[in-house]
């Protein structure tokens, strides 16, 4: 029985009485295996755990759904085996310690079946964790020192952004760290980035104690607060609002939407897939198919996708500055730092949502309403032809299924938008927008070369953005490889026979046959692609391997340097693609602990990509996984401050002989129509091309 709900970190906890009869989890038995963990199996999970742990009293860093392995879950989606387990995930803390240990929970069982103590590695820092930050500094006789030399004496008006702290040399894995960035507020709603402070505080998250208190000082000097207000509230900016200028847009479906939800899994278009979703990779897409009109067969494409990382290195390298490289997934997780969506303002139209589930430190699950928003778009154009002969119009519109979340990391808010369209594409778009990371000026400084002077002696470093995109591919079926693609020049010389008027131009197409050949950069001049291929699935109108195409031109590499700390820790990043072959749980390619990580190589608790990719297996028609890094580079600009327009940057995935036709031509058209100076230059096409405009039909949507 619920004893009470209440709020924490932005989610509704739900604690319950003390029981000891056992849960009813007999939905359980009929949930499909990828589906979230529900309020009942936390509570389960933990009270499994938590008596197993018992006298220790422990805290849960995480706990989710252990994912069945791929070839139990494939047995069971073709009906060769029964359905897997349910089975939790969980790292959990020793209370006051920084002693981690990973257990999974078989919940069908009712048993703790594994208990794996970890050493040298950080736990992830939740949103429970980065409170800790702020209530211990404010109290803290040395922080408030530092703001009395800057003439601040009431605390309220001090906040402190929780940053995981990279590495620390002065502390090893015996304390869990994190680090505070210091603002001023002059009032309740006032923009705080637009009063940084000189200093930042080193945190213990477990003793709750400050550790340091970094002072910048320059030429001997503290760096006065700057009071000049830069705000974007509407309390503060609303008599600078125009109305009247635009005019309402309101999106309508009068017979609803065309996609079809049972439970989690989703139907569109053709389109079928199951939505996940998690404490740290947010929305997980699993088991995406499509119906191949042509061929009136359902087709497979993606086993997983999912964003799996993100480095946000900043390219100031003055203390504290040297600190700051955000692994947004890694370090806090994209599902716990997810909002509850709110129509007409994060998501407009027909709208379905969909909950998530996390749990607390104490293992209370805590749910946040609509984390997910599903619906559809028009897409403008999906094919057109305008015949000047005969005037014969011919027009299709295209739509898009979108599935998306928006995270808020500190300053930073993040949308992620899965996108799929009438063609057969992918596309993630992921949406920048909220506020710049600023840091104060003295006098005597500029910001450049490493920042911009956004505002009067307010300095927004230059940083990137690198997200890393893992796709499970399953290109028409399990077994892929992957060909790189680059357009160029034909060998053959200008007024050769092969080549007379020097034109000619081909594509190269290079398979990669291990994992270290894998390990590529995007190139501007030769308009570099991959494709994953299926080479045992031949379309028999190009006599080519069907395939999904890369198309990823927004990738730039790290620019650390080789050897630094970001460099290392985010080897991630300095390539586009990474490919390995498919194992069980190997997800994360910055580490499955990245909090306080190195970059160690072969550490036996956190392998990194690099380490995958120098076993140096096979790649060539096999499961493989592909990591798909882009992102951009920020220079900040004024017009980002003091509130950033949302930036997009996107990679696509595309269908490449995969279709014998055009994949969209099941779409009826919008318009059929024939010019009136046509048909009377035409009269014997004009009955056969009757003017009709009509909208599009859905098509039946079968899960």
């Amino acid at each position: 029985m619920i004893q009470d709900t209440s709020s924490i970190a932005g989610y509704t906890v739900y604690r319950e009485e003390p029981n000891d009869a056992a849960p009813d989890l007999s939905k359980s038995h009929s949930v499909h295996p990828l589906d979230q963990l529900s309020i009942e199996e936390i509570r389960f999970a933990s009270k499994l755990i938590r008596d197993y742990a018992n006298p220790t009293t422990i805290k849960f860093n995480c706990l989710t759904l252990r994912e069945p392995k791929k070839v139990d879950y494939a047995a069971f989606r073709a009906r060769r085996a029964a359905r897997p387990d349910r089975r939790a995930f969980a790292v959990v803390i020793e209370k006051g310690t920084s002693k981690i240990a990973e257990v999974i929970a078989n919940l069908t069982q009712a048993k703790v079946e594994e208990w794996k103590p970890v050493s040298d590695v950080g736990a992830m820092l939740t949103l429970e964790d980065l409170d800790v930050c702020e209530r211990v500094a404010r109290a803290d006789a040395q922080v408030i020192e530092a703001c009395r030399g800057l003439g601040i004496t009431d605390m309220d008006k001090v906040f402190l952004d929780a940053w995981a702290i990279g590495v620390d040399n002065r502390w090893g894995f015996e304390r869990r760290l994190q680090q505070g960035i210091a603002y001023y507020r002059n009032s309740a709603f006032d923009n705080q980035y637009a009063h940084p402070l000189d200093f930042s505080v080193v945190v213990d998250t477990e003793t709750e104690e400050v550790l340091a208190v970094d002072i910048r000082l320059v030429n001997g000097e503290r760096t006065k607060v700057s009071l000049e207000e830069h705000n974007y509230m509407p309390e503060f900016i609303g008599e600078n609002y125009v109305d009247g200028v635009l005019k309402p847009i309101n999106i309508t479906q009068p017979e609803g939407v065309s996609f079809r939800m049972r439970g989690n899994e989703i139907a569109w278009a053709g389109y079928k897939m199951h939505i996940g979703f998690n404490y740290r990779e947010g929305i997980v897409l699993s088991d995406v198919r499509i119906e191949d009109h042509h061929e009136h067969r359902e087709r497979t494409l993606f086993n997983r996708i999912s964003v799996v990382e993100m480095v946000v290195p900043y390219g100031n390298p003055d203390p504290p500055h040297h600190k700051k490289h955000a692994f947004d997934v890694g370090e806090y997780g994209t599902g716990l730092m997810t909002n509850s969506l709110k129509l007409g303002c994060d998501c407009k139209g027909a709208i379905h949502y969909l909950d998530a589930v996390m749990a607390t430190g104490n293992g209370d699950p805590a749910v946040i309403k609509n984390a997910i928003c599903i619906h559809e778009e028009d897409n403008g154009l999906l094919y057109k032809h305008t015949d000047y002969r005969d005037g014969t119009v011919i027009s299709a519109r295209d739509r898009k299924l979108i599935i998306s979340q928006i995270i808020t990391a500190a300053n930073y808010e993040y949308g992620f938008y899965h996108t799929f369209t009438l063609d057969g594409t992918y596309k993630l778009e992921i949406k920048l927008t909220g506020m710049l990371n600023t840091y104060c000026m003295h006098p005597t400084e500029t910001a450049a070369p490493y920042g911009a002077e956004v505002a009067h002696r307010i300095n927004a470093h230059n940083h990137q953005h690198i997200f890393s995109l893992r796709v499970d591919p399953e290109v028409d079926g399990p077994d892929n490889s992957i060909v790189q693609n680059d357009a160029l020049p034909s060998e053959e010389p200008v007024g050769s026979a092969e080549n007379p008027y020097g034109n000619g131009f081909y594509c190269k197409k290079t398979p990669l046959l291990t994992s270290k050949e894998a390990a590529a950069s995007y190139c501007f001049e030769t308009s570099r692609s991959w494709d994953i291929i299926n080479p045992s699935s031949i379309n028999q109108a190009c006599k080519k391997p069907v395939a999904y195409k890369i198309l990823n031109n927004n990738c730039p590499a790290v620019l650390a340097k080789p050897g630094s700390v970001v460099n290392n820790r985010a080897a991630f990043a300095r390539k586009s693609l990474w490919v390995t072959p498919y194992k069980d749980y190997e997800l994360f390619p910055a580490g499955d602990y990245v909090c306080q990580s190195t970059g160690q190589e072969n550490h036996p608790y956190n392998t990194t990509i690099t380490d995958w990719v120098e076993r140096d297996e096979s790649i060539v028609n096999t499961d493989i996984v592909c990591y798909i890094q882009f992102g951009l580079t920020h220079f900040p600009r004024t017009e980002d401050f003091p509130i950033m327009p949302a930036e997009p940057v996107s990679v696509m995935l595309r269908a490449s002989n995969f279709f014998q036709k055009n994949p969209g031509l099941w779409v009826p058209p919008s318009a059929i129509c024939v010019d009136s100076v046509s048909k009377d230059a035409f009269p014997a096409k004009e009955e056969a091309a009757t003017p009709s405009c009509c909208a599009i039909p859905a098509p039946p949507a079968r899960l």
